[in-house]
């Protein structure tokens, strides 16, 4: 990991969503350095499930080096935002480095603020471990993740770049690569074990995909078997599955090898398959003949969105509209299928 040099010292950071996970993260690898921290987040009493709030947060920084001020924020109340700004200039003086939600606004903030205010995107290359991604992914997911440090590594890499330095869409391995980290195993919840791909990044590499499959990386699947589902009507369910059949190809089922089954609640819901293992894939109401490989458990609605193009699985699956139980790296691999379907649905 990259080692503390203090630059960041009486710096003031201005962080959302700082109580826990990722925000926390950078907020702690800034207060070794001894900054300034503003932990603008809406958590001032303790979450039943998930943990922290903005004042343990400002112990463990005030513990770590740093100077805390909490402050109870909404990202959604401008006025909220502007009273910790007002707040933040107050105790500390103007502050020099923010970090805000992932936007297209970068470009625009980047040109209008140039020689004041460095604004740079950071995104993780894979999953990131923090308390949402076990309300979401499910028990096991964690191995597959890497742990929050990496990117506060990388966004105290970008703090310490000149304000000439703007206008970037960063990925966190990327550049840590450039500051010379060469073992990432160190970032790994579980080092040597496959990892998932970040859900929001556009592409999923093939090589990810095939080190995922080659490594046998499944989720665990429920053994009990669900209850028989009310016969279905016909409708757009019904219409999108003769249009998928309609697509499949001897291709498509040799390139895809899963069983697919769909847990749809709403009209037209039910349990219906996709099996891209048998000669030709079929597709179905009920259960599959084998075991599925991957389960989707989602609204009729949601299911014909997601075939049609108009819902990404992974902002379905992020947003908790879509849970799936089993093989990621097969998943994967119908989301690329659905993009080669969306213009016949």
């Amino acid at each position: 990991m990259l080692p503390n040099t203090g630059k960041l010292a009486g710096c003031t950071v201005f962080i959302t969503g700082a109580s826990r996970g990722i925000g926390k993260a950078i907020a702690l690898k800034a207060a070794k350095d001894g900054a300034n921290i503003v932990i603008a987040a809406k958590t001032t009493q303790a979450h039943p499930k998930l943990p922290g709030t903005i004042y343990t947060a400002a112990e463990e920084i005030e513990a770590a080096g740093g100077k805390a001020l909490p402050c109870a924020v909404d990202v959604r109340d401008e006025q909220q935002i502007n009273n910790a700004v007002e707040k933040a200039v107050e105790q500390f003086g103007a502050y020099t480095i923010a970090k805000y939600g992932m936007s297209m606004c970068v470009l625009g903030m980047a040109e209008e603020f140039k020689g004041e205010i460095a604004v740079n995107a950071l995104w993780p290359k894979t999953a990131i471990h923090t308390a949402a991604m076990d309300m979401l992914g499910g028990s096991g997911i964690e191995s597959q993740c890497r742990k929050v440090d990496i990117i506060a590594d990388a966004a105290y890499s970008i703090f310490k770049k000149p304000k000439s330095f703007t206008g970037n869409f960063i990925i966190d391995e990327n550049i840590l690569r450039e500051e010379g980290v060469k073992n990432f195993d160190v970032y790994a919840i579980k080092p040597g074990h496959p990892l998932l791909p970040d859900f929001f990044l556009d592409e999923h590499p093939d090589t990810i995909i095939k080190k995922v499959e080659s490594r046998g990386a499944v989720l665990e699947l429920k053994e009990e078997k669900p209850q028989p589902p009310p016969k279905p009507r016909s409708g757009a369910v019904e219409e999108t599955f003769r249009i998928v059949k309609d697509s499949l190809t001897d291709d498509v089922v040799k390139a895809t090898q899963a069983i697919y089954q769909f847990e749809l609640s709403g009209e037209d819901g039910g349990m219906w398959f996709l099996d891209l293992k048998s000669k030709g894939g079929n597709v179905g109401y009920g259960e599959p003949s084998h075991q599925a490989d991957v389960v989707m458990s989602m609204s009729t609605d949601d299911f014909v969105k997601m075939f049609s193009g108009k819902l990404k699985p992974t902002m379905a699956f992020m947003s908790g509209k879509l849970k799936i139980k089993g093989n990621m790296a097969l998943a994967i691999k119908l989301e690329k299928l659905m993009n080669q379907m969306n213009a016949r649905l």
